[in-house]
């Protein structure tokens, strides 16, 4: 226990050096960057949405030097197939023997850590080889079963404007994703900032500071994190409530959403409470790191109704009026 603990107290300090690297490249966006880094320590996957020009690919490859992993891009297209990503055989000629075989080339997924970039723009067969990859940790190449690296991370990225010639992934392959990321528009100090060093001589380089294999210890430890009953009890009520089916659920869920949470949200949320927690030096999660990444975890697995849509209610409303309703308005959570 005191191990893990020290270990803690050099993540919340190893993250306070990651803030300041990135801090040289990515204006702004603290919020999306402590997602994605709860994500990767949860053994988790990200899914970016946000318009084009927000730095979303810039984000994900001066993550991947802060911590010193192998990086690759895939630019999905509508004509890309599954072997693209996976890898495939090529027929080999032995120039000194003429021998003939086949030889396995890996594709792109083998990386720990993969953008999937526009991931909604290549058809379903090929989205269902990457979720392949991210649900069970390797990839399927005939009668061949391969294990991808440790560890292994995806962030997929997604424009929510232009739809027109996308696949949009279906509800039961976004639960996949452990966060849904919004990536939003920089104020008017941070656009300024962006400007003036994008248009001016740059060497920025980002110092390497944690291995792969300090990230895999520290996602045993975040998987150690003692959670009180309460909290669990807490994280359950949440994920229930989101189901307008449930009798949990109070009548504006009944109203405005059709479709809620399934069990891998109450799991998600704890998972990233845990690693909310241990981000602050606490070895300990509490039900306001249940409070503070319900957003991320659940906005992706409510769907609202035609009314509420029409009427402007989004899923990121819905969350935090349920927020608002378990913790009450003197701050005591009521469950």
């Amino acid at each position: 226990m005191s191990d893990d603990k020290a270990a803690v107290e050099r993540l919340h300090e190893s993250y306070g050096r990651m803030k300041e690297e990135l801090a040289q490249v990515i204006v702004g966006q603290h919020e999306v960057v402590e997602q994605v880094l709860m994500a990767m320590f949860c053994r988790g996957h990200a899914l970016l949405v946000g318009v084009p020009g927000l730095a979303k690919t810039l984000l994900v490859s001066t993550v991947a030097d802060a911590l010193d992993l192998e990086y690759k891009r895939i630019q999905f297209t509508p004509d890309l197939m599954p072997a693209d990503i996976t890898g495939t055989d090529i027929l080999e000629v032995d120039p000194e023997t003429g021998h003939r075989g086949f030889r396995f080339v890996n594709g792109p997924l083998f990386a720990s850590m993969v953008l999937a970039d526009e991931i909604n723009r290549t058809p379903p067969k090929t989205q269902a080889a990457l979720l392949e990859a991210m649900q069970e940790g390797h990839v399927t190449v005939g009668e061949r079963t391969l294990p991808l690296p440790d560890p292994f991370f995806v962030l997929a990225t997604q424009n929510p404007i232009e739809q027109e010639g996308t696949y949009p992934l279906p509800e039961a392959q976004l639960d996949r994703f452990l966060f849904h990321i919004t990536v939003d528009y920089p104020s008017e100090e941070e656009e300024r900032e962006i400007i003036r060093r994008v248009t001016s001589p740059s060497s920025v380089k980002i110092a390497p500071l944690m291995t792969g294999a300090e990230i895999i210890e520290l996602q045993n430890i975040v998987k150690r994190v003692p959670v009180g009953g309460h909290v669990i009890d807490l994280a359950a009520k949440l994920a229930r409530a989101t189901r307008p089916t449930s009798e949990a659920a109070p009548n504006f869920v009944k109203e405005m959403v059709s479709w809620g949470a399934g069990p891998r949200a109450g799991i998600a949320l704890i998972s990233a409470a845990k690693a909310h927690a241990v981000l602050r030096g606490r070895f300990h999660a509490t039900t306001r790191d249940v409070a503070a990444v319900a957003l991320p975890v659940l906005r992706h697995r409510v769907l609202t109704t035609f009314n509420a849509e029409a009427a402007g209610v989004k899923s990121d409303d819905v969350i935090r009026r349920l927020v608002q309703e378990l913790w009450g308005k003197d701050g005591e959570l009521k469950i």
